[in-house]
C-alpha cells in the first residue's frame, strides 16, 4: 500500500446537500449513467483560481492538458502532437494534434495555449516558476506553439504534464484571458465530457454529458495520459448529506463509486461482496496546518514554532484513519514520506511534542492574547478531525482560539480573504495536500516563499526562492537533493506549514464497474459496467 516512487519518478511530477437519491431499478441498471460521490461539495469550478482537489477532479473531465503523466510518472504527449527544443534550450515549439475542438465546437488554436498558459502561470506554485523564465509566448500558426524562453528551463514539460495541485488545463482564449484570482463561470474545454451547466447546483450535484467530438489518443490509458475513451454517457456527481448516508447509498446500488471513504466505514463495506475497496493517490495525502502570514499572531515565527512544537502527528493520523496504522505514516517532513524527498531533517524538530517548549515559545513571541480564528470543514470527513485536535492543542498551548466550522465552500471562499480576521478574514485551518502535488521542491507550496504570488497565507521568502531557484539550475540528482534539504531546514525554521502527517484514503465502488484505473486522480475513462 506504501508504494515507493522512484527519485527520476518525483522529478517528473513537478451549499446546500442532497440526500441519497431514491432511484428506481431501472435507472439502477442504466449502463449509461455513472453516478459517483466527490470528495467534497463542487462550488468553484475554475481549477486555476480554486486549488481544491474536486475543483481539479472535475476539470479532468472537462479539459485536456498539452502532456500528461503516466503510472511510471513519465510525461506524455496528450494534445501535443510532439515538440522540439533549440540546442540552447530556450526555446519550445510545440505542435498541436489534429481534431482538437472545444464543446462550444470551435477547434482548439495555439492562441488558446497560450493564454491558458499565461493564466495558469500566474497562479499555480510550479507554474509561476516556469513563467518567470518566459519571454515570449508565440503562436505563428493555428497548431504551433512556440514558448521563447530567458533562461533555460529544463522542467518545463515537467511542469505542463504534473496531475497534482493544478495541472495546466486548456481552455478557450477568451476564457485563458480572464484575471486568474476571479473564478470564471463559462465551462468550456476540450476533454472527453461537456459540463452540463443547466443541471449544475453548487454545492450539491454536477453533471457531466459525453463530448462526441472528443478524438481519445491511440495508447493504453494511464494516469492523466493516453487515451481517454468514455464508455457512460453521462456522469452524475452526487453529494451526501453525511458519510453514512453515502454508505448505504453505494450499498444499495445507488450510487456507483463513493471517492474517499470514512475510515469507520470501510470495515462495513469490506463485509458487502458487491463493492470493492481500493486506494487512491499512490503517494498518499499530506496533511497539514497553514497559517495566515499577513496578521498576528502568526506573522510572528516564533507564534508559527510554537505550534510545530506541541505536534504529535499520531493524534491527528489516527483520528482521520480510525487509529488504522496501516493507513498511515509519521511523516516528519514537508514531502510525502514514500517519495525521495520525503526524509526528516537532521536534527528532527519534530521528534518530540513538547507542550512546555511550544508555551515558552508563544511568551518569547509576545502574543498578546488576540483571537485566533480557525476554520474547519465540518462537511469535509478527511479534514475535519484535524481542526479540532488542532483547536483543542492551540487552546493548551496558551492561544485565545475560536473555531469556526463551516462547510468547504465557505472555508475556500474565506482563505482567499486578505483582511484581518476581526474583519472576515483568518489565521490558520487544517487541510490535506495529495502528495503527487508536492513531490518536489519547486512544486510545493507548502514551502514556496512566493508571497504574494503564492498559496494562500502569503509566505514570502527570497532565501527560499533562491533556492529554488538554484534546484532548478543544477545538473545532477544528488545536487538537487542536497538543495532540497536545505529548502526544507528553512522550512522547519520560518514553519510557513505545519506537517501533520501523510495518510492514504480509500476508494469504494460496485464490483460491477470494471476498467478502474490507479493513479493520483478518480477519473472516469476506461470505466465501463460489466
Amino acid at each position: 500500500m506504501r508504494q515507493k516512487i522512484t527519485r527520476r519518478g518525483a522529478l517528473l511530477l513537478g451549499g446546500a446537500a442532497l440526500a441519497a437519491p431514491s432511484l428506481s431499478r431501472a435507472q439502477r441498471a442504466d449502463p449509461r449513467i455513472l453516478r459517483f460521490v466527490p470528495q467534497a461539495a463542487l462550488s468553484i469550478t475554475d481549477p486555476v483560481a480554486s486549488l481544491a482537489g474536486v475543483a481539479v477532479n472535475h476539470s479532468f473531465y472537462v479539459y485536456d492538458t498539452l502532456y500528461g503523466m503516466d503510472a511510471k510518472m513519465r510525461v506524455k504527449p496528450q494534445m501535443a502532437e510532439g515538440h522540439s527544443v533549440s540546442d540552447d534550450g530556450l526555446t519550445w515549439t510545440i505542435r498541436l494534434r489534429e481534431g482538437l475542438f472545444f464543446h462550444d465546437g470551435e477547434p482548439v488554436r495555439s492562441r488558446d495555449c497560450a493564454a491558458s498558459l499565461r493564466r495558469w502561470c500566474s497562479r499555480d506554485t510550479f507554474g509561476r516558476t516556469l513563467g518567470n523564465a518566459v519571454a515570449e509566448w508565440q503562436t505563428p500558426d493555428d497548431r504551433t506553439l512556440v514558448i521563447r524562453l530567458s533562461r533555460p528551463f529544463p522542467l518545463l514539460l515537467d511542469a505542463l504534464a504534473k496531475p497534482g495541485t493544478s495541472p495546466a488545463f486548456i481552455m478557450p482564449e477568451r476564457i485563458g484571458n480572464t484575471e486568474a484570482t476571479k473564478p470564471f463561470t463559462e465551462v468550456i474545454g476540450s476533454g472527453p465530457y461537456r459540463f452540463a451547466a443547466d443541471e449544475f447546483v453548487p454545492g450539491s450535484r454536477a453533471a457531466y454529458r459525453k463530448f462526441d467530438r472528443y478524438v481519445p489518443r491511440q495508447e493504453a490509458p494511464e494516469w492523466t495520459s493516453g487515451g481517454k475513451v468514455v464508455h457512460f454517457e453521462r456522469v452524475e456527481w452526487i453529494m451526501m448529506p453525511d458519510q453514512a448516508t453515502a454508505a448505504a447509498a453505494l450499498q444499495a446500488g445507488e450510487v456507483d463509486w463513493w471517492e474517499q471513504v470514512g475510515a469507520d466505514l470501510i470495515p462495513v463495506l469490506r463485509r458487502s461482496r458487491d463493492i470493492t475497496i481500493a486506494n487512491g493517490d499512490p503517494a498518499g495525502y499530506m496533511g497539514v496546518l497553514r497559517f495566515n502570514h499577513l496578521h498576528p499572531p502568526f506573522n510572528n515565527p516564533k507564534a508559527r514554532q510554537a505550534v510545530l512544537a506541541a505536534i504529535h502527528q499520531p493524534d491527528f493520523m489516527g483520528a482521520v484513519t480510525n487509529s488504522d496504522e496501516t493507513a498511515y505514516n509519521v511523516c516528519h517532513s514537508f514531502f510525502p514520506c514514500t517519495t525521495p524527498y520525503g526524509r526528516a531533517s537532521s536534527p528532527d524538530p519534530m521528534a518530540e511534542a513538547n507542550l512546555d517548549r511550544a508555551r515558552a515559545l508563544l511568551k518569547e513571541s509576545g502574543y498578546a492574547g488576540e483571537k485566533v480564528v480557525l476554520l474547519n470543514p465540518s462537511d469535509f470527513a478527511s479534514i475535519a478531525p484535524f481542526g479540532l485536535i488542532a483547536h483543542d492543542l492551540l487552546t493548551r498551548i496558551g492561544f485565545n482560539t475560536e473555531l469556526v466550522s463551516t462547510d468547504w465552500g465557505s472555508v475556500l471562499g474565506r482563505i482567499v480573504q486578505r483582511k484581518p480576521p476581526s474583519e472576515g478574514g483568518w489565521n490558520i485551518f487544517p487541510v490535506w495536500w495529495s502528495g503527487m502535488g508536492i513531490v518536489t521542491p519547486s512544486q510545493n507550496a507548502l514551502i514556496r516563499g512566493q508571497g504574494e504570488g503564492g498559496w494562500t497565507g502569503w509566505y514570502e521568502s527570497k532565501e527560499m526562492e533562491a533556492m529554488n531557484a538554484r534546484w532548478l539550475s543544477v545538473a545532477t540528482e544528488e545536487e538537487r537533493m542536497r538543495i532540497g534539504d536545505e529548502m526544507q531546514q528553512l522550512a522547519f525554521r520560518d514553519v510557513p506549514t505545519v506537517p501533520l502527517g501523510q495518510f492514504f484514503i480509500r476508494t469504494a465502488y460496485r464490483k460491477s464497474l470494471t476498467g478502474m484505473l490507479e493513479g493520483p486522480r478518480p477519473v472516469p475513462w476506461n470505466l465501463r459496467r460489466a
